[in-house]
């Protein structure tokens, strides 16, 4: 629970951070601080052992995520973080707490009976009450005046799913299993990639201003013929020498299971990339393409009479087709 010291102390500034900080931020200034004033590096320095404790309680609360919004919300209740002073009076100015607040401010002193506060005239007002004129409750002042910081979200919780390589490419409905043991839906969009992050808004955990979200982390298995490069999708395509060589239309697989004819060119050669339009991953990015690599594939067993033949046909031809590498190579 809060501590009405919290409200003299600016922690953010002790540790040397903007109020928007991220975690990691805080943690590494902390860390940074704590080296700088520890007592092992300051021995008998009294000024650099309170500095210490001044890190260490600042980071306890803004290392914490429910004890940082709980002090976000002091620090906004009182206009950024000083306590109040009472003015004037017999008793002079000193610091006072939330009674003498509510006490200057409906022209009374001390606190009245339970939660309500008494003014001087023996008038009793109901804390409650009070807030709610202002379009807030007891958790601080609301409404359009600006008085407040809204009640904190509850937290987010964090989920895995692992998909096959053509739901995620296509699309898939889940069912998630939460903390309470109900049963969460959702829609995974086409597209989705392995180690992807999809942020649920309010499926995780209640709180005063509402669920926090669910962030669901997607693992895709690999598939034995596919692959992916962005929206594309990529097959090795192999074809026969005779096929690369003479030039033939073939059949290729794609990922809703049904075939595509491409026709090789005469002379296609190994690791050429046959581009097939729109038969990609059909995403709200726009349609990838379905990338077909040719792979020829040579054959290991040749006949006598087939190897003779490509024996005459090297001889006719000659030439060396590594020349051009090795005159490059002495470059």
């Amino acid at each position: 629970m809060a501590s009405q010291d919290w409200l003299e102390k600016d922690f953010y500034k002790i540790l040397g951070v903007p109020q928007d900080a991220s975690e990691a931020d805080i943690k590494k200034a902390y860390r940074k601080l704590a080296r700088q004033y520890h007592p092992d590096k300051n021995p008998g320095d009294t000024v650099a052992e309170q500095k210490f404790k001044d890190v260490g309680e600042a980071n306890s609360v803004l290392g914490d995520k429910d004890k940082r919004a709980e002090y976000d919300q002091l620090r906004a209740m009182v206009g950024g973080g000083a306590r109040f002073t009472a003015g004037g009076g017999g008793g002079g100015a000193g610091a006072a707490g939330f009674e003498d607040l509510f006490g200057s401010m409906f022209g009374g002193g001390g606190a009245g009976p339970a939660s309500g506060f008494s003014t001087g005239g023996g008038q009793t007002f109901n804390l409650d009450d009070i807030l709610g004129q202002f379009g807030g409750g007891a958790g601080g002042f609301g409404g359009n005046g600006g008085f407040s910081q809204a009640a904190p979200k509850g937290r987010d919780v964090r989920a895995q799913t692992t998909l096959s390589f053509r739901s995620a490419a296509e699309g898939e409905t889940v069912s998630l299993q939460s903390a309470d043991g109900s049963t969460i839906k959702t829609r995974i969009p086409a597209g989705v990639k392995d180690g992807q992050t999809i942020r649920l808004r309010g499926k995780g955990q209640p709180g005063p201003g509402g669920a926090g979200d669910l962030l669901l982390e997607v693992h895709v298995q690999p598939h034995p013929v596919f692959g992916r490069d962005g929206n594309d999708i990529t097959v090795d395509l192999p074809v026969t020498f005779a096929e690369a060589t003479l030039g033939a239309t073939v059949a290729v697989p794609t990922l809703d299971g049904s075939t595509v004819k491409v026709k090789i060119a005469p002379g296609t050669q190994s690791g050429q990339v046959l581009r097939i339009k729109g038969r990609g991953i059909q995403a709200k990015s726009g349609a990838g393409n379905l990338l077909a690599k040719v792979h020829v594939v040579v054959p290991t067993d040749l006949s006598d009479d087939d190897k003779k033949t490509l024996a005459e046909i090297a001889d006719k031809r000659g030439g060396d087709p590594r020349a051009d590498l090795m005159a490059k190579a002495r470059q």
